[in-house]
């Protein structure tokens, strides 16, 4: 490994995403729910060009933590991505049997570099943060119909989404503030559901159109990240 003085960091595009409800499933539920999810990533992805196999991802049982590769563009993936997966993730739970497969997705953009372990830096430790927020997780615990709850940071919605280069228009995020280990993350968390401005007038009213309550900056307690 490179010592201090030769690090390079790199400004990337991250993405996290982790399966509800995983540990509840016994072993055979949670190999389908990995392959389904993995299919439905690998689907969304190649809609908008793009190949997962080049992207650096960290695994874990429930989800993983990729770094995509430099020159993506982070409109596609904040927005035309997101609404396939969406998709993707409502068609496979018309038959879903016992297990719906519902997950929690995160994006920003910052600097990190390499390490041994995984990617390091603030970058990475955001959009864990991020992943893991209290009002993101309570999305689809409060909304049964809901198979995507997604935030993106505070920078990448400045950034990215109020360009309106990005496919899902910003009136359809409120802004939340969470507070995780003794640090202060900010991001802007979908309200309805993953569709354009295009999708149509019901749609637009459902994602936080005309009529739809004016975002607000809330507090929530401390999180109990491990």
């Amino acid at each position: 490994m490179k010592e201090n003085g030769e690090v390079q960091l790199s400004y990337r595009l991250l993405l996290a995403v982790d399966i509800q409800g995983y540990s509840r499933r016994d072993t055979r539920e949670q190999l389908r729910a990995q392959r389904l999810l993995s299919d439905a990533l690998d689907g969304a992805a190649r809609g908008v060009g793009l190949d997962r196999d080049g992207w650096d991802k960290q695994v874990g049982g429930d989800g993983e933590l990729a770094t995509l590769p430099e020159g993506v563009d982070p409109a596609t993936v904040a927005g035309d991505f997101v609404i396939l997966l969406d998709e993707a993730l409502r068609e496979v739970n018309r038959d879903a049997g016992r297990f719906r497969l519902r997950v929690r997705l995160s994006l920003h953009h910052g600097t990190l570099t390499a390490g041994p372990f995984g990617p390091a830096g603030d970058a990475p430790i955001v959009v864990q943060r991020l992943l893991d927020a209290a009002p993101l997780r309570r999305q689809l615990a409060d909304d049964a119909d809901r198979d995507l709850a997604y935030v993106v940071s505070d920078s990448l919605f400045d950034d990215v989404v109020r360009t309106g280069f990005c496919a899902l228009p910003p009136r359809g995020f409120r802004a939340v503030r969470v507070v995780a280990k003794g640090a202060v993350f900010r991001g802007h968390i979908l309200t309805g559901r993953a569709v354009g401005e295009d999708a149509g007038e019901d749609a637009g009213e459902d994602a936080g159109g005309p009529g739809a309550p004016t975002a607000r900056v809330l507090d929530f307690p401390a999180l109990a990240l491990g």
